[in-house]
């Protein structure tokens, strides 16, 4: 067999692996996202303010930042497989504890627990960069988007149609997925053979940002995901004092979102790279919602307030697969997992102040967390303009 024949082969059975990744990643955001819709309800029940529900966001977000790149580098060191097994087991746990949650305190632990496991998004998209080429890179982020749209469905769904039976029922239901799914990873998820006996070359932070385009796209993820905090910070509050919505009728809002996301994810994103490019992808994402955020407020019918919340989330499903391409591009393979988790950290640490601040903003006016994240978008998308005078991404390092 000719060397082109046997990379041809590998990299076939490589990708073989993607469908098993994107369905643990669906029942993993499952879980996640039956908590959106009842979290806020959940507080609101024990007598908590905005304030509080911002706390416990951050709580979780806080946890994330941490161990993003921790985990990251284990499974630069160990595996990919080893490190996603250990973490959808420990997320498992968390949800049992949200699920017998009685107090604020227990919903704290709970939530420190969930961040903690949570944080190895940054070893799936990194897995997923593993197995890929770079010139099909932004096309399998955006199936990693369109997995998370699809879990975003299920989940704000079933958290909608449980909770009218049992505040803590949802939570039971996403520990009971996320144990199914460790199983079926534990069975069927393989290590990636691109990853498997590379050297381990670590950067750390400071020559990670050293680096122009992975400063820039980390700040502007930090905009864009303070500016995301501030809707689902302050949505349900929103929706409840502003039209008298429950849970559940919140929840359907955000399942019509996470289809718009994943459905431009799932099946536009190919042709949409081809024609634009990453960061002209990126820059369009972000104007789209940091038109449609300001608008959200001043609309006070339901049925039009679906239009800005189209566009929010159409440029949502524009904006991130680019960004974590864009990344995954910089760098040697053999320290992607530590990479990753210094961009996903930048997630985490807008998510640590973004729910705080839009939990402040809410309770002095509803509509100031949503001007707020209208401007970071702007902000995000001038930034991003500054990539097309930056290096192109180099090559990977095979």
């Amino acid at each position: 067999m000719t060397q082109s024949s046997e990379d041809s082969t590998t990299a076939a059975r490589n990708r073989s692996t993607l469908p098993i990744l994107f369905s643990v990643i669906i029942v993993d955001l499952i879980g996640f996202g039956i908590v959106i819709p009842i979290l806020p309800a959940y507080t609101k029940d024990l007598g908590a303010s905005a304030g509080i529900l911002g706390m416990l966001l951050a709580t979780h977000a806080a946890l994330q930042f941490i161990f993003a790149p921790i985990w990251g580098r284990a499974s630069d060191r160990f595996g990919r497989r080893p490190v996603m097994l250990l973490t959808i087991a420990g997320t498992c746990g968390a949800l049992l504890m949200l699920g017998l949650a009685e107090s604020i305190l227990g919903l704290f632990i709970s939530r420190l627990l969930s961040g903690l496991f949570s944080a190895n998004i940054s070893v799936a998209t990194a897995y997923v960069a593993d197995v890929t080429d770079e010139s099909e890179r932004t096309r399998w982020m955006g199936m990693v988007g369109a997995s998370f749209g699809v879990g975003f469905i299920l989940g704000p769904a079933l958290g909608g149609l449980l909770h009218p039976f049992s505040a803590s029922l949802p939570a039971f239901v996403a520990a009971g997925l996320a144990g199914i799914n460790l199983v079926w990873a534990a069975f069927t998820l393989r290590e990636p053979e691109r990853h498997a006996g590379r050297a381990i070359k670590r950067a750390g932070l400071r020559a990670a940002l050293a680096d122009p385009v992975v400063a820039r796209i980390c700040i502007t993820n930090l905009f864009f995901t303070v500016g995301v905090s501030q809707l689902e910070s302050t949505f349900f509050y929103w929706m409840s004092d502003e039209f008298g919505y429950s849970v559940r009728q919140v929840a359907y809002i955000l399942v019509a979102m996470a289809v718009v996301m994943a459905g431009i994810q799932g099946g536009g994103i190919r042709s949409l790279v081809n024609r634009l490019g990453e960061k002209r992808m990126l820059v369009s994402g972000l104007v789209l919602m940091a038109l449609a955020f300001p608008v959200i407020p001043s609309v006070h019918v339901v049925g039009l307030l679906l239009i800005p919340l189209a566009v929010s989330a159409l440029g949502r499903a524009i904006a991130q697969p680019p960004m974590t391409s864009l990344i995954s591009m910089r760098g040697e393979a053999s320290g992607r997992g530590e990479l990753m988790g210094f961009f996903q950290s930048s997630a985490a640490l807008a998510r640590i102040f973004g729910p705080l601040v839009a939990g402040f903003l809410y309770d002095l006016s509803g509509t100031f967390p949503f001007y707020l994240a209208g401007g970071l978008f702007a902000i995000g998308a001038l930034l991003s303009l500054g990539l097309q005078s930056t290096d192109t991404p180099r090559p990977e390092n095979a």
